[in-house]
């Protein structure tokens, strides 16, 4: 099991998403906790690393839990992404191993992870994303 956390950022109904250097698929930004981490802790340095802006911790709130098979991991693997909405300061740019972001709707759900399509599906069944 591969345990991670993920930002939901939603505007004018679409999502924000990242696509990692060498990588063929775009996934909600986030990522894996380091030992001793909370969530939200997680969810800040992890912003901060792959976009460059700071969350602002107090406007953390859970927007679900998703599991379903690892990209580009054996058959069976399993990530699990407990997502977050929260507010942010700063601009958004791609940084460190982010290659590409950019404003996707339910449309482009071929273009991400496999549990980042359930989260798609999820935000497009509740009237969130276009």
């Amino acid at each position: 099991m591969i345990d991670k956390v993920a930002w939901v950022h939603l505007a004018d109904g679409k999502v924000l998403a990242a696509r990692s250097k060498g990588r063929d698929k775009f996934y909600l930004p986030g990522g894996k906790r380091e030992p001793g981490e909370s969530d939200a802790e997680t969810l800040v340095r992890e912003i901060r690393e792959e976009l460059d802006v700071e969350i602002t911790p107090e406007s953390i709130a859970p927007a679900g839990t998703f599991e379903g098979q690892a990209h580009g991991k054996a058959a069976g693997t399993v990530v699990r992404t407990t997502a977050y909405t929260a507010e942010y300061r700063g601009t958004l740019k791609a940084s460190s191993e982010i290659e590409e972001i950019a404003w996707l709707t339910h449309a482009d759900r071929p273009r991400v992870s496999l549990v980042a399509q359930l989260i798609f599906d999820h935000l497009h069944d509740n009237g969130e994303l276009r």
